[in-house]
Order: structure tokens, then C-alpha cells, then sequence
């Protein structure tokens, strides 16, 4: 079956729900026709063992049941079964409800699960009340799901295909739930390019997306395993916390054979199902942008109480973007190097290259991965990739178990020009990698190529290798000197009610503070400690001796009637030290490879020979001069200077715009 083909039985499907119009809401059409796809593909997949089922289910039917499940999946040669007479096709139009639960309730617990998650009874109860059950059994029985006509792959994008259709129809957000094809095509061959030595024939191998949707990296990854290293047994794990999509999934597994034991329902994040389990593989798409207030405090508390032993010590980004926190899971579910080591291939948006300045949680992050040398390649692929969005996305390989010559170093590709034009868009997805673009960035990632190969179309590099402390630097302090002047003039005295130091004063004193302050002389002071000193004096003649002047009340004096002035005295404290002006201070990033002290004496001191560092600001973890912080400005590294046209090109445009007007305007008034 083609792609037009398999496009073709969705939308059939998907026009099932026709039926339901006016007796459900649309947002329901999703959950009542997907669990009965999914039926009717179970049964489609059973239906060469049926006989040999009920032959076996009858001779065996006063044996216990567990030994009765074994010898029923045995006679399919599959991890489910269903023992019952009837079938989607054989239920009967008076008493449909009692039969299909019947027929459901036949499969073995691991497939009756699924449908539980479906709240299948709850709405094949609906639709018995609204006289349509029988309808849409009749429909759905008619559609061939066999193996022979639809293939696994094919029925795995049907189902991404109806769920897109049916979230788009309800306004829901389709594109978490699955990643298109090509993206997983691409990520899970990156993640595998190379790999055929650590997959050793007659092994097990184990695999992990904590973010599973319908289990496409899952089924992906696993026929990418057993295509390089036949004889091997690849052990799949995921999580995934919408129950229609885990629902699938675990169909989506039954049908293929895998153990279903180890897919598990929930949050990722919040409730780690697979606590201390390693993995090989790791692959995921986890929602871009999506925060995660609703499980704040989990995390927050593992954070704090458990540190580095637990998922998030590093740090934590900001509370709106939840996407490190599965960058950062995935790390610790990685083996140790001893064990064999993992690789992670993760997709996300830009935030996490840039987001948060040093000694942010998304820097520390970055900091964590960089200087541990786990960070393997970055690509970026072009916009308008995905169902739901249609923005910059990247694919992040990480390995802690680095072959030599990527030791130290992060490869960034620039795959942005790439991708086709769709015929048709499916929601904002415009865009698709073909099979040849695909193997274009492969080669690229496998031959750890340089700026001199794979040049986009405008003659750039497309692959640049960086050392990893190219994205280090520190975040200096530069303090500037405070200097100010003082003057007792009308304007600046009439800003004295403005300060609360003084609007905390009862009434009577306040007026005798203004007054006070007042009889200064209208001179201008360029030192503060010689105005300080007049001030004082005349504070202490004009005001009651019961009256005390503290240290607020006289800063905010001296706040008040001061304004910054170039040509005044610089303000030292008590021991003679320049005192620093913090409305001009300011920050450089010093690159990590670069001396501090160097490059404040050729970047900062010719243009304020004044300014000094701030040596008071040291970096929590290295106690070296500066705050840490990481980046990977992957668009500044790639970004090609675009020259503007002359200004007699653009003249030459305007006068030939100009005449047309003018030529348009003559022919109407002739």
C-alpha cells in the first residue's frame, strides 16, 4: 500500500464518524472510532488462526487459566488471543452491545486492557442508547486490515493519520501525541549509524522513548535493530501519558509481537514507571513548549532532596518549557560506560540551545552535558516538519560512550534548506525529508564531515565540528565608578517627599526635615563628602534636638538632591575604595578559552579606562573569576551575510515602479 493508499483508508475511517454527527460531540468522534480500528485490526491479525483457536480453546477448556492463555497464544503464535464464536461481521443487529462486549472480553487480558483505557463500554453503551452501535460495526467490519493488505508500518501511520484528523476536527493538539515518519526515519537512523559492533547477534538490546505517543520510534527503532543484527532480541520500553495514544501503542506492540509488560501509563516526569531501569537506546519527542506547573513541586523536591542522584540535579529551566526536564531524564537513564554505555536521540524546539544566561537552570543543564562530552551532533531541520507547529526544531544525538575522534567535540549540521514540498499540507506540516535528503545528513553525521563537504545550495558549509568549551564562557561584572553631585536647588528639594525614608516620618517632623534642607545653600557640590558635611551641619541647627537623623534617613537626604555628573568626584566608602555606580554596570561574556584579564584589558579598558571586575562574582561550581554559562547559538555559527543591493539597482526598480503608476494614471484620465 502506497502513501496515497493508506491516506485514502484513513480519511474512509475517519468518515465513519459521519454517523455519530449531531448525537456526539466532535471531540468525542476520536475515542469511539480509533478503539474500533484498533478491533477490527486485532481480529483482522487473528483471523488465519481463528479455527485453530476455538478448537483449542474448546478441548481445553477445564484446564486453569493460565495455562488456557498460554496454550491459546500459542495457537496464534502471538502475545494475544480471542476465544470467542463471534466476530465483528457475525454480531447480531438486536442485542449488538451484549455481543461486541462479549466478543472484547473473549481477548486475552493484555489486548481487553486496551480497550479499558478507550472507556470502550462506556461509549458502545452510547451508541446501543442512540441506535447507531449496529452501523458503525457494519462499517467498520467491512474494511480490510489483514496483514497482506496493510503492514505494520502502514496501519501505525493510519492511526497517526486518523488521530491527526480527529484532533484537528476538535481543535486538540495532534502533534504530541506522534511524530511524522520522516523525522522518526531520520532520528532513529542518526541514532543507529554505526552501531552494528555494540549489537552483537543472539543479544539483547533494550530501548526506551519516555514520551512513547503511539510507539512509532518504538516500532521504528526496532526494525532498524533487527535489520543491522539479525538473531537479536530488542527489548522495548516506553511511558506515555495520554491513555488513547498508550492505548495504541500497546496494540500497536501486541500485533507485532513485542511484550507489552514494560509500556506503561502516566507522567514521565512526575511518575517515573521505569525507576532505575537502564537503556541502550533512548529516542523521544517530548512536547515543545509545554510547562509543567501541574507537576512543579515532584520535581522541584527531587531536585532539591535528591540532587545528583536524582533525574534534575544539574538545574531546572524555566517553569513554561518543559523540554530539558526529558533531555535530562533520559540522561539518567543512560548505562554507565563500563555497561556498555547509551545513545539518546531527542527532538526539540530552539529554546534549549540558548534559553537562560549563566547560572541558569538551561545553562547548567548545557554546562552538565558539554563538560561530561555527551553532546554528539545537533541538526537542524527545516521549519513547517511537524502536525502541530511550524517551527525550528532540532535533532540532538547524545552518547556517553563517544568513538575517539568525536572525543571533546559537538558536530552541528544545518539542514534548515532541506525538505520537499508537500502536495498537500497535513495541518502545518508543509514539509517532508525524502529518503535521499535523509541519507544526505546521514553520511554527513557518519563521516563526521567538516565545513568542506555537504555545501548547501548557496555554496555554505552545511557541517561544522566545534570543541565543546566553544560554547563555555563567563559572565563578568563590570562595576563603573559612582560619581556624583549635589545641589540643594528647587527641583531636586522637591523631590524629598518622594523618598519612603521620609514618608515614614509623622507628619511634624517630615516638615521640619524640609525645612531644613531648605536653608542649604543653592551651590553645587561636586564632592559628596563635602556636601554630606554642610548638610549635617545644617540638619543639626535647624532641626529639635530630640529629632535623630540614622543612616536611611540621611542616604535618602543625599539620594534626593543627587543627580550623576561625569565631572564629579568619584563617591569612595569608609575605607577610601571606589564606590560602584549600579546604574552602569554592566556584563561580558568572556569565551571560556579566552584569559579574563586579558580580554577586559583589549575589550573594556580602552573604552572606560575607569571600570574594574567585580572579583566578588565567582562561579559557584569552579570558584574560577566570572559566572559559567553555556550556549550553542547554532545560527550564529551558521549564519551567511547577505549583501544589499546597490542603491542603483533599488533606484532603477523605484523609477521603473513609478513610471507604470504614471503610464496607468495617464491611459485612465485619456
Amino acid at each position: 500500500m502506497n502513501t496515497e493508499s493508506h491516506s485514502q483508508l484513513a480519511s474512509y475511517i475517519w468518515s465513519i464518524a459521519d454517523l455519530l454527527r449531531g448525537d456526539f460531540k466532535q471531540s468525542q468522534y476520536g475515542r469511539i472510532i480509533l478503539p474500533f480500528t484498533l478491533l477490527r485490526r486485532l481480529e483482522c491479525v487473528l483471523q488465519d488462526t481463528k479455527a485453530k483457536t476455538l478448537a483449542v480453546a474448546e478441548e481445553n477448556a477445564d484446564k486453569p487459566d493460565t495455562l488456557r492463555e498460554k496454550l491459546l497464544m500459542r495457537a496464534t503464535g502471538r502475545e494475544f488471543f480471542n476465544a470467542s464464536l463471534l466476530s465483528l461481521g457475525t454480531l447480531s443487529a438486536t442485542q449488538t452491545s451484549e455481543d461486541l462486549m462479549s466478543y472484547v472480553q473473549a481477548f486475552s487480558p493484555s489486548a481487553r486492557e486496551i480497550f479499558e483505557h478507550f472507556e470502550f463500554e462506556n461509549f458502545v453503551l452510547q451508541l446501543s442508547n442512540n441506535n447507531l452501535l449496529y452501523k458503525v460495526v457494519e462499517r467498520v467490519a467491512e474494511i480490510d486490515l489483514s496483514p497482506e493488505a496493510v503492514s505494520n508500518y502502514q496501519m501505525g501511520t493510519i492511526f497517526e493519520e486518523l488521530i491527526r484528523k480527529f484532533a484537528e476536527s476538535s481543535n486538540e493538539t495532534a502533534g504530541e501525541h506522534f511524530t511524522p515518519r520522516d523525522i522518526v526515519h531520520l532520528t532513529t537512523s542518526l541514532l543507529m549509524t554505526g552501531e552494528e559492533e555494540h549489537i552483537a547477534p543472539g543479544g539483547i538490546v533494550t530501548l526506551y522513548d519516555p514520551t512513547a505517543g503511539t510507539g512509532g520510534f518504538l516500532s521504528e527503532g526496532d526494525a532498524y535493530i533487527q535489520d543491522i543484527s539479525h538473531n537479536v532480541s530488542v527489548s522495548l520500553h516506553g511511558q506515555e501519558l495520554n491513555p488513547e495514544s498508550y492505548a495504541i501503542c500497546k496494540g500497536d506492540m501486541l500485533i507485532k509481537g513485542q511484550g507489552i509488560d514494560q509500556i506503561k501509563l502516566g507522567n514521565t516526569l512526575s511518575d517515573d514507571q521505569l525507576a532505575g531501569e537502564r537503556f541502550a537506546y533512548m529516542l523521544s519527542n517530548p512536547p515543545f513548549g509545554v510547562d509543567w506547573k501541574k507537576v512543579q513541586k515532584q520535581i522541584t523536591d527531587e531536585h532539591t532532596l535528591k540532587g545528583h542522584d536524582g533525574r534534575f540535579g544539574p538545574g531546572l529551566p524555566r517553569v513554561s518549557d518543559g523540554s530539558l526536564l526529558f533531555l535530562m531524564h533520559l540522561v539518567s537513564k543512560m548505562r554507565a560506560p563500563s555497561d556498555g554505555g547509551s545513545r539518546i536521540g531527542i527532538i526539540l524546539n530552539g529554546s534549549p540551545l540558548f534559553t537562560g544566561g549563566a547560572g541558569s537552570g538551561e545553562s547548567e543543564i548545557r554546562r552538565y552535558l558539554l563538560t561530561r562530552d555527551m553532546v554528539e551532533t545537533i541538526i537542524a531541520l527545516p521549519t513547517d516538519m511537524f502536525y502541530n507547529t511550524g517551527i525550528a526544531t532540532y535533532v540532538w544525538i547524545l552518547s556517553n560512550r563517544k568513538p575517539q575522534a568525536r572525543k571533546g567535540k559537538v558536530q552541528l549540521i544545518n539542514a534548515g534548506d532541506m525538505g520537499s514540498k508537500m502536495r498537500k499540507s497535513l495541518g502545518s506540516k508543509r514539509k517532508y525529508l525524502e529518503d535521499g535528503q535523509i541519507d544526505e545528513l546521514v553520511r554527513l553525521y557518519g563521516s563526521f564531515a567538516g565545513e568542506d563537504e555537504g555545501l548547501t545550495e548557496d555554496g555554505a558549509p552545511r557541517s561544522k565540528v566545534f570543541a565543546n568549551e566553544d560554547f563555555g564562557y563567563r559572565r563578568i561584572t563590570v562595576e563603573r565608578p559612582l560619581r556624583l553631585d549635589f545641589q540643594a536647588n528647587e527641583e531636586r528639594l522637591a523631590r524629598l517627599s518622594d523618598e519612603k525614608a521620609l514618608q515614614k516620618l509623622k507628619e511634624e517632623e517630615r516638615s521640619a526635615l524640609l525645612a531644613a534642607c531648605a536653608t542649604l545653600p543653592d551651590t553645587l557640590f561636586t564632592n559628596r563628602d563635602a556636601f554630606t558635611k554642610v548638610l549635617k551641619a545644617a540638619l543639626k541647627a535647624e532641626l529639635p534636638a530630640s529629632m535623630k537623623v540614622g543612616a536611611p534617613l540621611l542616604k535618602a537626604v543625599l539620594n534626593a538632591l543627587s543627580e550623576r555628573s561625569d565631572t564629579a568626584d568619584i563617591c569612595c566608602d569608609k575605607h577610601g575604595n571606589p564606590e560602584a555606580d549600579s546604574g552602569l554596570r554592566d556584563y561580558e561574556n568572556v569565551p571560556m578559552s579566552e584569559s579574563v584579564l586579558e580580554y577586559f584589558e583589549r575589550e573594556v579598558k580602552p573604552h572606560v579606562p575607569d571600570a574594574w571586575i567585580d572579583d566578588t562574582k565567582r562561579d559557584p561550581l569552579s570558584g574560577r573569576l566570572g559566572i559559567e554559562g553555556y550556549e550553542i547559538p547554532f545560527n550564529r555559527h551558521f549564519y551567511q551575510f547577505v549583501p544589499p543591493r546597490p542603491l542603483e539597482a533599488i533606484d532603477a526598480d523605484l523609477k521603473a515602479c513609478t513610471d507604470r503608476i504614471k503610464q496607468m494614471i495617464e491611459e485612465m484620465s485619456a
